[in-house]
């Protein structure tokens, strides 16, 4: 090396090595438990993969039904909710406070969960006569998917494909 050239370690240890006459020099110092690995540089870190332009995905916020366990959009779920007076009645905004269980469009998921007190459950509170009688109304009213209608809808679909 010629004098006056000042040269930095890879290493990043701080030492720089000249060729002058002031030039420290390093001696290894051997240590109480000597590792093949105390004299590797340390593994660099993967780059971080490249940044998607574009806007964000929306959060679509998943509910599951209590009788059937199915998971879909909150929006495609009917809430029954819990109000905090104890009064147990339909949300059709999916926004009204209190405690909330979700049911799927299915005859049957409804059926099970009113028969079944899985809904009960569902909301901690008992629930009388007149509210089940005011839930199984609400829900004649809604277009509920019935198992059989469900299997005909499917076949018809199916039956246009071929």
């Amino acid at each position: 090396m010629s004098e006056g050239v000042s040269l930095r370690s890879g290493g990043g240890d701080g030492f720089a090595a000249s060729g002058g006459e002031g030039a420290k020099e390093r001696t290894a110092v051997p240590s109480a438990s000597p590792s093949p690995l105390s004299e590797a540089t340390p593994p660099k870190a993967k780059p971080a993969p490249p940044r998607k332009k574009g806007p964000r995905p929306k959060h679509v916020p998943q509910r599951m039904c209590i009788a059937c366990r199915s998971h879909d959009a909150k929006r495609g779920l009917h809430r029954i909710v819990r109000t905090p007076e104890g009064r147990v009645e339909p949300d059709p905004t999916g926004r009204r406070n209190g405690r909330g269980a979700y049911l799927c469009g299915q005859a049957s998921c409804w059926e099970k969960a009113l028969a079944s007190g899985m809904l009960a459950r569902a909301l901690n509170v008992d629930i009388d006569i007149e509210t089940m009688n005011a839930l199984r109304r609400h829900a004649a009213t809604l277009p509920l998917d019935s198992s059989a209608a469900a299997g005909a809808t499917r076949d018809r679909i199916e039956g246009g494909n071929r």
